[in-house]
């Protein structure tokens, strides 16, 4: 008995990585830390498109009521400067979106990423394409509402269509790989946060849970 507890005890040396590997392991994942520099650069951008948004607001609606007193208000026009406006926001949303779902995804898990529903990477990358698709939509209606070179327009719509339809397929088909991935092993990646950003540690244990998981 006891040279069979020896044996175990030698297999299990064995089969656990050298100092050398698990400092590498250690290094490799405190890199994650490097997206702060993106975080840092997409944040002040978001900033920025808010900002130039909110005076691109200003800017309209005073042009706007000093041309309804001046006789001169095309309501055309108008709608198209205003819908720039929200053209503006999307944008900033955007950028904010991928901000604060990096920080949340590689830092530290935040309440606002939670609240939005984005709490893996395919999560992000679908909140993005939604509002990229809305940008899309707000887009083609200024078109639309001047009406400038119908067939231009009609050609715009085509091409609006093909790209929101790929868009969709390519949710479609992620959200089913996702849900398979769920099915498969719905609490590893939870426990891998929880062990990553709550006991800081960088290094994955494979439990004897995930290998049956896989066998069956």
């Amino acid at each position: 008995m006891n040279n069979s507890k020896i044996n175990h005890d030698t297999e299990e040396n064995n089969n656990k990585p050298s100092a050398v590997v698990s400092g590498i392991g250690a290094w490799l994942g405190r890199t994650r830390f490097v997206v702060l520099i993106a975080v840092a650069a997409v944040m002040l951008i978001a900033l920025s498109l808010f900002l130039l948004g909110t005076v691109e607001a200003f800017r309209s609606i005073w042009n706007a009521w000093d041309k309804m007193f001046s006789g001169q208000l095309n309501a055309a026009y108008l709608t198209v400067e205003f819908l720039e406006v929200v053209t503006v926001m999307m944008k900033a949303v955007v950028f904010y979106l991928i901000g604060v779902g990096l920080f949340s995804l590689f830092i530290s898990p935040l309440n606002v990423t939670v609240a939005l529903g984005v709490l893996t990477l395919s999560d992000l990358e679908e909140k993005i394409i939604n509002v990229i698709v809305v940008i899309l939509s707000v887009t083609f209606l200024q078109h639309f509402i001047l009406w400038v070179d119908p067939l231009q327009t009609m050609y715009n719509a085509a091409s609006l269509a093909m790209v929101v339809i790929a868009l969709m397929l390519f949710q479609h088909f992620r959200q089913r790989v996702r849900e398979d991935q769920k099915k498969e092993s719905p609490n590893i990646q939870a426990k891998a946060q929880k062990e990553m950003f709550e006991k800081d540690e960088e290094k994955h244990r494979i439990t004897d849970d995930e290998i049956k998981k896989d066998e069956d």
